[in-house]
């Protein structure tokens, strides 16, 4: 419910803190008192547009307050938890309309988008008068509203997810069409780079192994005159070894006899002598590794250079080549089982698509007994609000290849205020008083299936009085019962019938200087005799008093 408004510099209201109560409450006062500032102000908090002309006269900046309690179950708290904005159960919408045009939302002092704060306030709050067409115009509206009748969860969310399951089958196909027409498209192309780099054989690490084959070869090419040299001085004709063999012998034969007084220079040259074995030995596996092929280098370096080739030809690395001959092979592969691939993907298109249509066959199957349902539940509505000669209907138009998640149905509210005359929209067909009647009537056959918590009338029973501002009153109490009603009223017959009643009065203040808008709480006996003054005008008779009196008697009574 709606439980406080607090309006602070909007238009002729300087400050105003307004808690209000669960049921109906009547706003009354005389024309002109200030009723349409409360609901423009109100309407800002719910996201309206802005206009720097509310902002009051002398200030820089106006702002309005709803405080709203709701269960913690109802829809805008998911609302609220997609927009992490976080809530125990009191939603507290506050606007800040500035002087130059700007304005500001929060919700619970989380600043948010007028977007966002707008449909907020749908959810929350609905203000209805003879010429507000938010709730009638907009067919969507009315299937949501036909469907909340008659409880369809169940059978629309079968309808969306069979949609969805449309939706994935039907993208599947797309995806697999344009992928086989691709491949088809680039056949030629990826069979020729198949071919090609299957002739090349390449595998991935080969290019780091080709490049220190050449490295290496190219580092054995180029010691190979230093190799013949070392080789001549150490086993050529003038090598030391045969020198150095033939003086250990001779000094190893005079070393007998003369106390071994050559011993260590033998050690040395036996050592030198063998320490030359093992050079020569290292040159000799030298140069058998230089025996190579001389086209050994040329084609390492052939087989390298035509590696990276491809590799720029097809701009990647030559490690990635494999992976660019598995893509083409794949697309090949495609190609190849595309057909069958597109067979079976167009057999599951067409059961999720008789999986939708038998859903929305049946929502609008079920939407069509709905409609009958809610014309008898409206039309029982009309007799007593003058309408007796009114039809109203449900104009349900079945396009079973208009496909949406809601099903094949597009259903608008229709109306016939006379008889002999064309039925239409409401809002072509009804005048004012005649539209606000029907909107009561659907309000409340709706009240507790389709219907915000807080619903607003603005003058709903202009142009009627007597008994048919009776039969308004009853139904708006009727309404109460299950949502929170406010009503802007002239009728009598209605404010006698509210549980609170509020009466907006302009005071001027400040010695005349300052005019502004106040709203108080009526006590019974204030009640009565403003129900008094709205059945005789500006003066008070007796006859009026009484007439209150028994208005209010048979309320209390």
């Amino acid at each position: 419910m709606l439980s406080a408004i607090s309006i602070q510099n909007i238009v002729l209201i300087d400050q105003l803190d307004l808690p209000l109560e669960g049921g109906m409450t009547a706003l009354t006062g005389e024309t002109g008192a200030g009723k349409s500032i409360l609901l423009d102000s109100l309407s800002l908090a719910l996201g309206g547009r802005g206009d720097n002309g509310l902002v009051r006269k002398g200030t820089e900046r106006g702002q309005v307050v709803a405080s709203v309690e709701l269960p913690l179950d109802h829809p805008v708290m998911d609302m609220l938890k997609e927009n992490e904005l976080m809530s125990d159960g009191e939603i507290i919408l506050r606007r800040v309309q500035y002087g130059d045009g700007r304005t500001r939302g929060f919700v619970n002092d989380q600043p948010i988008s007028a977007k966002l704060m707008q449909k907020i306030g749908q959810l929350l709050i609905e203000i209805h008068g003879q010429h507000d067409d938010r709730a009638l115009v907009d067919p969507t509206t009315h299937r949501h509203l036909l469907d909340a009748f008659g409880g369809h969860r169940k059978l629309l969310e079968a309808t969306h997810a069979t949609y969805k399951a449309l939706t994935v089958a039907q993208d599947a196909l797309n995806r697999q069409e344009a992928a086989v027409e691709k491949a088809r498209a680039d056949e030629d192309y990826a069979r020729h780079v198949v071919a090609e780099l299957e002739e090349l054989g390449t595998a991935k690490g080969e290019e780091d192994e080709l490049a220190a084959q050449r490295q290496r070869l190219m580092e054995l090419e180029k010691a190979a005159d230093e190799v013949r040299d070392a080789d001549e001085v150490i086993n050529g004709p003038s090598a030391p070894s045969s020198a150095l063999a033939g003086l250990m012998r001779q000094l190893m034969r005079k070393g007998d006899g003369e106390h071994n007084l050559f011993a260590n220079v033998i050690e040395n040259i036996d050592a030198a002598l063998v320490s030359l074995d093992r050079t020569s030995e290292a040159l000799e596996d030298i140069k058998r590794q230089m025996e190579f092929d001389p086209l050994e280098l040329e084609r390492a370096e052939e087989r390298l250079f035509a590696l990276r080739a491809a590799a720029r030809k097809h701009q990647c690395s030559v490690d990635e080549l494999p992976d660019v001959l598995s893509k083409f092979q794949k697309a090949i592969q495609d190609l190849e089982r595309g057909d069958e691939d597109l067979t079976q993907l167009r057999e599951a298109l067409a059961k999720a698509e008789a999986d939708y249509r038998g859903a929305a066959i049946a929502l609008s199957e079920t939407r069509a007994t709905t409609a009958q349902d809610l014309i008898i539940a409206v039309e029982a509505e009309l007799p007593d609000l003058k309408l007796g000669q009114a039809r109203f209907l449900v104009d349900q138009k079945v396009d079973e290849n208009r496909v949406s998640a809601n099903g094949f149905d597009i259903v608008e509210f229709h109306v016939q205020t006379n008889p002999g005359t064309n039925p239409g929209p409401m809002m072509k067909v009804a005048s004012g008083g005649e539209l606000s009647r029907f909107l009561l009537a659907l309000k409340v056959v709706l009240a507790d299936k389709g219907s915000a918590p807080v619903l607003i009338f603005d003058e709903i029973d202009t142009g009627v009085g007597g008994a048919v501002a009776d039969a308004i009153g009853k139904r708006l109490a009727r309404l109460s019962e299950k949502v929170q009603v406010l009503c802007v009223t002239h009728a009598p017959q209605v404010a006698a019938r509210a549980s609170q009643h509020l009466l907006i009065e302009k005071q001027v203040v400040d010695e005349g200087s300052l005019t502004r808008t106040h709203v108080r709480p009526l006590d019974e006996a204030a009640r009565r005799e403003e129900i008094a003054r709205m059945l005789a005008g500006s003066e008070i008779t007796d006859e009026a008093r009484a007439a209150a009196n028994r208005l209010r008697d048979e309320v209390v009574a």
